[in-house]
């Protein structure tokens, strides 16, 4: 059994933690557009934007290199603004014997929970994977203050 982990972030975000919610909860398809420096393609292979037991998968940029995950939404809460996405595939698990990825917002603040198990001690904590989704909560912010 792997070392378990958890990473816990949160951002504050001048449009409001409702808002940058609400890109993820009906807008998901935008984020390519919103920050495509990070993000680079979002798909949706079952079921409709976020609703319990969708598969998408996502294609982003980490440390210069495109990376893949596909996830299933396991909740999804929409009056505590919350999603947990499961790790089902991708570069993620060649590290992780799993891997979920929880975000949630409350008044001015948008936070990232990563919950994880190593396959190895020597396996690093995905702390450029936090980076890449802090990255990405700051871009959809500075989107949602031009409007």
């Amino acid at each position: 059994m792997g070392v378990k982990g958890k990473l816990i972030a949160s951002l504050e975000v001048k449009s409001g933690g409702h808002s940058v919610q609400d890109i993820f909860h009906i807008n998901t398809h935008h984020i390519p557009n919103i920050s495509p420096s990070k993000i680079n393609y979002f798909e949706i292979h079952e079921g409709e934007i976020i609703k319990v037991g969708s598969i998408v998968s996502w294609k982003y940029n980490e440390d210069g290199k495109e990376k893949i995950v596909k996830e299933v939404i396991e909740a999804f809460d929409h009056e505590k603004k919350s999603i947990t996405w499961k790790v089902i595939e991708g570069d993620l698990l060649e590290l992780y014997n799993y891997f979920t990825v929880i975000t949630s917002s409350e008044d001015q603040w948008t936070t990232w929970t990563l919950v994880y198990e190593k396959k190895t001690e020597d396996t690093p904590e995905p702390l450029a994977f936090m980076g890449v989704v802090l990255d990405l909560t700051k871009d959809i912010d500075v989107h949602l203050l031009k409007k």
